[in-house]
Order: C-alpha cells, then structure tokens, then sequence
C-alpha cells in the first residue's frame, strides 16, 4: 500500500493532515490550544495529559525530547494507531514515560549516590559527574561533548530540560550497528551523520515524510535495535578504583555486567539459536499478535507492522518506582499516578512470574532433624539479582506443625525491612544450613583495597561475595566470566549453578538441617524468596553524609514503605517421618524446567514399578515399565507444562515439569 504512493501523492496527504499533525504536535510541547486554555484551569489540563509536567518539547543540536515524539507515538485520541487489532493501547510513549529508564535523570537514590561519591572523593567530581549522566542523562552529556564543551556535570544537567528526559527515545535509536555490544561504561556509539533513527522495520516499507518534515529525523532500518547489544553501553560499567584517601590504584571494579551475564547464557542467542531470548525479549515484549500495530497517528492510509515491542522496560525495582510516584511534584515527574501504578504492576509481573522457581524436598527426617532442601531456578536471562550492587534476594524457610505452631524460622524479615539473623556486615553463602541465624542472601559484596566491606563505588576494588543465582548455561570458562565472576563460598558450592554435576543448571540448592526436637507428626514447610533493591544497611554509609540530595532522598527513603517484595514461595506438607516425596526415594527428575524438551529420571531402583508421562490435558506422552535400570530419558513432545507420574507398590509420587 505505502509504496504506491508517489512523492506528490504523500506531499498531497501531508497537507491534508498538517493541520491534525500541527495541534498534536502543539499539545504535547505545552503550548495549549487556546480554547482548552480559556475554559479549563493548568491543573485541569494537566489531568487531561495523564502527567503531572509535560514531556519534555526542548531540542538541542543533536537530540530531541520525548514530546516532539508523543504526538505520532503516543496515544492516538482516534483510535487508529498505537493499539492492538482488540483496542488495547500500547502507544509508546505512555508506556516509556513511567519507566525507570524514562526517569533516569530524576532518580533521586542516583542522585543521592553521585554526591556521595563526591562528597567521599571530591577531587574526582568532575570525572564521577561525567561518566554518571553520560547514562542517566545521555541527552545533556553527549551534545555537551559533541559540541565541543568538555564534561558535563550535575549542575548543566538540572538546568537542561532535555537532559532531565532520561534515557528518552533517541539515544536508543541513534545507535549504530557497527561496533553494536562492544563498548561498555556509558561509551554510546551515537550515529550523528545524517540524523537516522533506527527501527526494525525495512527502509522501503517506512513512510519517512512526517518524521523528517516535523523532527529532522531520517527513520531507518538497523538490526541493532532487536539486539542485545543495544543494551551493553550502559548495562556493563566498570568504575575506576581509588583507595581510602582518593588516590586512583588503576584497578577497575565490575559496578555491574547484566549484558555479560546475558551472553554468559542459554539466553545469548548468537550461541544459542534455539533457546535464545534478547534483552528486549523481556523488558520491550513482542506483540503475539500477527495483525500488528500502527505505529503513526494522523495517517489513515497507514497499515499495521509487526513486530512491535511494548516499551515497558519492566525490571525489578518497584521500590523506587512507587518513590516516583509518591513524590511526583517534587521530583518532577512527567508520569501520572496510574501510569506509574502501570510500570508498578509490570514490575511485580516480571519479579513473580518470570524470574524464579522454587521447591521444596525432604530427603529425609527423623525425630531430631528435618533435613529439608530448598531449590531455586533462575528463570531471567542474566544474574538474579542483577544490575546495581545495592539488590538482593534472600530466602526465608518456615515450619509449623499441624496447629500452625512454629517449628523453625529462618530469614524471616525484620520489622526495620533487614533480615532477622543478618552477620553484622554480610553474610556469607551457605550450601547447608545449620542453625537459624545463617541466612541465604544472594548478592554481591564490594570490598576496597583493605578487603574491607564498602558502599562507595570509587572505593571497590573487587567482590568480596557474589553468589547472585546464574543463569541457565553459565560457564566459568565463558570468556565473559572475568566480569561476571562467582565469589566465594559459592564457587566452591557443588549445588550452585550444577546439577548431577553438571555447570549450567541456573540453580542452586539449599541444604536445612531443621531441628525437629522430637516431633514425628505432621510439618508444613514453607520458602520465600524476599527481594530489596535498596536494603537500608545499604544507606547507612551514604546517610552520614550531607547534601541536598542526600537529604532529600533520606527524607523520602524514611517515609517510604520498604517492605521486601516477595518473588516467590513453594509450600509442601511433609506426613511422617516416612518415605512420602520423591528426594527421600533418591530419585531426581531434570532438568526442570527444560529448554530443550528432554527429561531425565535418575536414582530408579526396584520399588518403582512405573513412569507415566502425561501433558496438561491428561493425555499421556510416554512411559517407562520397570526395566532394571536406573535411568531413563525421554523427549517432550513440545512446550507445555507436563506432570510425571512415578509409582510405587505403596503410592504414586507426581512432579511437575515445565518445558519451553
């Protein structure tokens, strides 16, 4: 249809609609049209935008803010563009604008962090101030460079608009192809030759007229866009090392490698083409919808495209999402309440839908001791916990008996949001777990050149721990690993990221030994996985500090509810002290879940007379009769979740199996 539209022929349409383009376009700079004005009050016309500022409609030389973008790519008033073949908006701009990235620049715990450092080693300000907005304000540094002005500091960027729009539209789309995923630390490869920005849709199939005519900008196809690496810029960072009294020792410390640990995958698809999933697999998901979307508003004539990823940008920090929102007047936010609740409520989904599994198991159990395993299985396509060193998950395990009375409470979370039980400083990692104040934590550690424990970026020299749960197909002899390295005692834990002996699992499990005290009868179990991106022994440094925007981000912080968000929780009701699960038979299944369908059973031995296989509407797939050995393997016939069926002379024992 596009293409059979002469030049004169578009030139004829863009007349036509410039009037519509021109009032969409005036709205979302600001500048209100004079009839709303006249009737409606600011505030009421701020509740019609959905936002308590407006987007940012300031340009530089080189970059424009998200609201000269809002009016063909945000919501169409019309309906026609920006929603799904069933109505559902999905514009882009409404999806971004509540989203960390977009909110980059007014986070006020990176604010609060930046002067910390400063405050800590101030004759690094220049550098520290530099390389911390050339990713959180991309818009305000790079033009600052490129035009020949040197470093750019906090202070150009709270009196630069465009620079406060955070990781806004264009610095993603201006990205090359060339050298995609090969510079890190905020060393963007921005394409300025000719003003393209990049898309995933073919060049002959892109109606470039309005976006040339009204942004400067030449929409264009480039693969990078769909590729991981678009991300490495910013989500690999290596900070330079400076001891206790701010000498520079010209080590580099690993602040965070979430793209490294991504290669360092089965997600890596490059290496792994049949169970590969990109970082915009995740957090830009892809329309499962064959009918597609219509990108523009104000061109009828247009057709929907496909592929189109939502611009959510989900990830795991709903603490500092609902700090946001909660101060939105005094952080300047251009999202509104719900939109917030929106980016709110995707976060949750990620965090408990698609991160974790967990089981429990009880090998076995006598009057003094419940020996009961807990396994989790990291489900994202990098470290969990990833990103900035402050996060961490923790599992707590909890046993009652059949009154609900409590047996054994381990990791349970502290009414000040610590952990009960927490070392003083940290705490190590733990394949067995003796005794209640030993907490699994997984995190990563930073230590300085003293080998002691610190919270100043500058200041880390190298993990003291990290024992953050790897992905499925992690390899120490990845080349990625000197930057995504496993520290301490769970590099040495058989159970961590192996199974059957075998690195790659993405697993690790933990062994309780749960003092019973003479109790036979009945136990409930339950584990949860806690999560925290700002722990507040994290603060405690920075909070002797003064500031600005210490003070203000403290304010915030002691208001805010900091309750843990719990990820994930498996319950399982042990009978007896009898052999009642399939651990305590010796018998493993796995992997599970498993990304390339097969299944294998180990530890079969004479009193298991069958195994049945059977999909989730109950018809069965495979079986196995007893032959004498002790494992068997087969073949899903697809995706799916399964249930195996293991039978006894005395019972039949059911485990769930997921594969995709």
């Amino acid at each position: 249809m596009i293409k059979s539209y002469s030049l004169l022929g578009r030139v004829a349409v863009l007349a036509a609609v410039g009037g519509a383009v021109a009032l969409s376009v005036a709205w979302s700079d600001g500048h209100i049209p004079v009839a709303h004005a006249k009737y409606h009050s600011a505030t009421e016309l701020a509740g019609f935008r959905g936002a308590t500022l407006p987007l940012d409609s300031t340009q530089n030389t080189y970059f424009v803010g998200s609201g000269h973008c809002n009016g063909c790519h945000g919501h169409d008033p019309s309906g026609y563009s920006m929603v799904t073949q069933d109505g559902r908006d999905v514009n882009v701009v409404d999806a971004w604008r509540s989203s960390m990235m977009a909110n980059s620049a007014r986070d006020p715990f990176w604010r609060a962090k930046v002067s910390h450092e400063v405050l800590v080693n101030p004759a690094h300000q220049v550098e520290l101030e530099n390389k911390c907005t050339t990713c959180h304000a991309p818009m305000g540094n790079f033009e600052h460079h490129f035009t020949g002005q040197g470093a750019y500091s906090i202070a150009y960027m709270e009196q630069d608009d465009i620079a406060l729009d955070g990781v806004s539209c264009v610095p993603c789309h201006m990205q090359k192809e060339e050298g995609i995923g090969d510079f890190f630390s905020g060393d963007l490869q921005l394409d300025t030759a000719g003003r393209p920005l990049y898309g995933p849709y073919a060049d002959d199939d892109i109606f470039a007229a309005p976006m040339e005519s009204f942004v400067n900008y030449v929409p264009k196809y480039g693969p990078q866009i769909m590729d991981a690496g678009l991300c490495a810029g910013c989500h690999t960072l290596l900070t330079e090392t400076a001891d206790i009294n701010g000498n520079l020792t010209g080590d580099e410390f690993v602040e965070q490698a979430t793209y490294h640990e991504w290669l360092n995958s089965e997600f890596n698809n490059e290496e792994h083409p049949s169970t590969g999933i990109t970082c915009q697999g995740c957090h830009v998901p892809m329309l499962n919808d064959s009918f597609g979307v219509v990108i523009s508003a104000n061109y009828v004539f247009l057709q929907p495209k496909s592929p189109f990823g939502e611009h959510h940008f989900a990830g795991a920090n709903t603490f500092m999402l609902t700090m946001l929102r909660d101060n939105g007047d005094t952080l300047r936010v251009t999202a509104s309440t719900a939109q917030f609740d929106s980016s709110i409520a995707r976060t949750e989904r990620m965090l408990q839908q698609h991160t974790l599994m967990v089981e429990t198991s009880v090998p076995s159990r006598d009057a003094d001791t419940a020996f009961i395993d807990v396994k989790l299985t990291n489900l994202a396509g990098h470290k969990f916990p990833s990103g900035y060193p402050s996060r961490r998950a923790w599992v707590q395990l909890f046993v009652t008996d059949a009154d609900g009375d409590t047996l054994y409470n381990n990791g349970a979370p502290s009414s000040d949001h610590d952990i009960v039980g927490h070392d003083p400083l940290w705490e190590p990692h733990y394949n067995t777990i003796r005794s209640a104040d030993q907490v699994q934590i997984y995190e990563m550690v930073m230590g300085d050149v003293n080998g002691d424990l610190t919270t100043v970026l500058q200041r880390a020299k190298e993990p003291l721990k990290d024992n953050r749960l790897a992905p499925a197909g992690f390899s120490v002899n990845h080349i990625t690993y000197d930057t995504t390295m496993i520290v301490g005692n769970a590099a040495t834990d058989p159970d961590f990221n192996h199974e059957d002996g075998v690195e790659g699992s993405g697993t690790d499990v933990i062994h309780y030994h749960v003092p019973m005290g003479g109790h036979v009868g009945l136990i409930n179990i339950t584990a949860k996985v806690w999560y925290q991106s700002a722990p507040p022994r994290y603060m405690q440094d920075m909070f002797g500090y003064s500031s600005p925007e210490i003070d203000l981000f403290k304010g915030m912080f002691q208001a805010a509810d900091n309750t843990p968000v719990l990820v994930k929780s498996a319950t399982q009701t042990d009978m007896t002290v009898g052999i009642d699960h399939l651990r305590e038979l010796g018998v493993h299944v796995f992997p599970n879940p498993t990304r390339d369908g097969m299944l294998n059973i180990t530890g079969i031995d004479g009193r298991i007379t069958s195994i049945d296989v059977y999909d989730a509407g109950g018809r069965r797939v495979a079986q196995r009769k007893s032959d004498g050995n002790v494992r068997w393997a087969t073949r899903l016939p697809g995706k799916g979740t399964y249930i195996v069926v293991i039978r006894t002379a005395e019972r039949s024992f059911v485990e769930r199996v997921v594969s995709f």
